[in-house]
């Protein structure tokens, strides 16, 4: 087991009946504050959790109770349960009653005191550990980040295309920095953004151009490919490469060389190539947006980055290497980071739809306005949703959001309570915080009429 890493074992009483060890497994990622995280690893059991539990797992700080609440397992999962704490217990932002039994969903943020915790279900496997002086690009210890890691690490042995895929902000340049430093390839890094080319210019700039090839080209240009030469080439953005460069391009991954516009003969390049898209590119093949070739070329190792939001307990880590990065790049020594529990909790709790992008805002205010406890602003609420009617067809699949009138009153019908609302609604309690965040409602969490 890895270092700061704390598991239950599963005991029983002598001739009861055995339960397949792994059968439910789960763990509590520990965040905040900086000196206690951890992993704590849950299996098929009860377990107390405190500053001193006797026995049980222990968290050391002034802020939780010696026995502040118990996880509790069943055969539907996990759940936990308030022991009468004296600075309380929070789930997902919302107070929880001594006593009171809340199921835990995967993603789950506690708050013990001023401990945040984040719940992870199922299977995990421990990561393998990182060299401090080469740190990783991708940083963090959520099981989707690990799994992750493990795949970069495993592409990386093999010089063949990789395709990063991912939304806005997951990363794709960090995860293409660490393919490119996993693979130990002598030669540089280069990124380009392919929807930023010049559509005029643009097979110069990647293939390069002899000169007079037209009219500006004074000189020879080698392109970025073959800047690229030993080493690794990111297309950012592959989806907006305009289709008769896709013909050209496809050409350079077959062959391994390319033709200089204006050229008469190829050029023979030794590049690894990492595309990157946020692009549904699997189904603008089907569409014959984008060429199949192609796609089943540069998708050797197809590499699917998950959004922050899926992996919750890592957003601390980003917050300070988004931090340090700001600071380094200014030329001035990033300064300690002031953490206050109440500022992090909101931006655990944020959606943040931008992903790093929404992290690397309220790190630059931070570090421009000298807020550095750190807190997220709340998304404005937009207009309300009108109430459907006669002519309004009733949607299919997936439930239609409420209106926010309706969803208010709900709210307060049932005193408060979030589990309340997603029990009248029949969906889970992340799909009613969604829609209290959308309507920017938390404030109304533990207020009845």
């Amino acid at each position: 087991m890895g270092d700061g890493e704390t598991e239950r074992t599963l005991t029983r009483p002598m001739g009861a009946p055995s339960v397949p060890t792994g059968r439910r497994r789960a763990r509590l990622l520990v965040v905040h504050p900086p000196r206690l995280r951890r992993t704590l690893r849950l299996l098929d059991e009860d377990v107390v959790i405190g500053r001193k539990p006797q026995p049980g797992l222990v968290l050391e700080d002034a802020t939780v109770s010696r026995r502040h609440v118990v996880i509790r397992f069943a055969d539907q999962g996990f759940s936990v349960e308030e022991l009468g704490s004296r600075n309380g217990t929070r789930v997902n932002g919302a107070p929880l009653k001594a006593g009171t039994l809340v199921p835990l969903a995967d993603g789950d943020l506690l708050r013990l005191g001023d401990v945040l915790l984040v719940f992870e279900a199922g299977l995990h496997r421990v990561p393998a550990p990182v060299d401090p002086q080469r740190g990783p690009q991708i940083v963090g210890e959520a099981s989707p980040t690990v799994a992750l890691r493990r795949a970069l690490t495993l592409a990386a042995e093999d010089p063949a295309p990789a395709l990063l895929v991912g939304e806005t902000g997951t990363g794709k340049e960090f995860a293409a920095r660490e393919l490119h430093r996993l693979s130990g390839r002598s030669g540089a890094f280069v990124a380009v953004n392919c929807a930023a080319l010049s559509p005029q210019l643009i097979e110069g700039q990647l293939f390069g151009h002899r000169r007079g090839a037209f009219t500006g080209a004074d000189d020879d240009s080698p392109g970025l490919f073959r800047s690229a030469h030993g080493g690794t080439l990111l297309l950012d953005e592959i989806g907006e490469l305009p289709d008769a460069l896709q013909a050209k391009l496809l050409r350079v991954v077959q062959e391994g060389e390319v033709l200089p516009v204006g050229a008469s003969a190829a050029v023979a390049v030794d590049v690894r190539i990492v595309a990157a898209t946020l692009r549904p590119l699997q189904r603008w093949v089907d569409e014959g947006r984008f060429r199949l070739d192609l796609y089943a070329r540069l998708s050797t190792f197809e590499i699917v980055l998950p959004p922050l939001r899926e992996r919750r307990a890592d957003i601390p880590s980003w917050l300070e290497t988004l931090h340090e990065a700001w600071y380094r790049e200014r030329d001035r020594e990033p300064p300690t980071i002031a953490w206050d529990v109440d500022g992090l909790e909101s931006i655990l709790l944020h959606p943040l739809p931008d992903n790093l992008r929404g992290l690397g805002r309220i790190v630059h205010r931070g570090g421009a306005l000298g807020d550095l406890p750190y807190r997220a602003e709340p998304l404005p609420a937009p207009a309300p949703t009108p109430p459907p009617t006669e002519a309004t067809p009733k949607p299919t699949g997936r439930r239609k959001r409420p209106s926010r009138d309706e969803l208010l009153r709900v709210l307060r019908e049932g005193g408060g309570s979030v589990r309340a609302l997603a029990r009248h609604y029949a969906c889970d309690r992340r799909q009613a915080y969604r829609w209290l965040d959308h309507y920017d409602l938390r404030g109304e969490i533990g207020r009845g009429d």
